[in-house]
């Protein structure tokens, strides 16, 4: 959105008395600068109106950033998100970090794990696996939060 679309949205809500476009959800993103994959999926999340802030870093320190955030390698895939509070650990449909942020459970974040076919940004001639979103708690346990394919 442009700064006229904005200012002119606004003037718009207060004028029928409705609440502005809240601003987008920031997510920075830690990815390889050749992943292709790691793209598509930062397109998805730019499609469903979330504001990202990707960071093109070396395999070191990207598994840095995993241990950081209390990733273990059977949940790794090959980027790793940080939206306020959360990780969100590959290839997550933009969907389920929507409702992780308007639940607000007390977990760590999101992660599919590995890199599934047909998750966003692995769409590959229109094939999908099943595939599961699991739930991260505090404690390195998962349940799952969302099935698709």
């Amino acid at each position: 959105m442009n700064r006229r679309q904005f200012v002119l949205t606004t003037l718009g809500a207060l004028a029928l008395g409705r609440p502005a476009l809240a601003a987008p959800h920031r997510i920075e993103v830690f990815k390889s600068p050749t992943c292709g994959c790691c793209s598509a999926w930062i397109a998805h999340m730019e499609d469903a109106g979330f504001a990202v802030e990707a960071r093109d870093v070396d395999q070191g320190r990207l598994n840095e950033v995993k241990a950081s955030v209390g990733l273990t390698p059977e949940l790794a895939s090959c980027h790793t998100g940080l939206i306020e509070g959360y990780v969100i650990e590959g290839h997550v449909p933009a969907e389920d970090v929507q409702r992780l942020l308007a639940e607000r459970p007390d977990a760590l974040g999101l992660s599919v794990p590995g890199m599934p076919i047909g998750s966003p940004g692995m769409e590959m001639d229109g094939r999908s696996d099943a595939y599961a979103t699991l739930l991260i708690r505090k404690d390195g346990s998962t349940e799952v939060w969302a099935r698709h394919g």
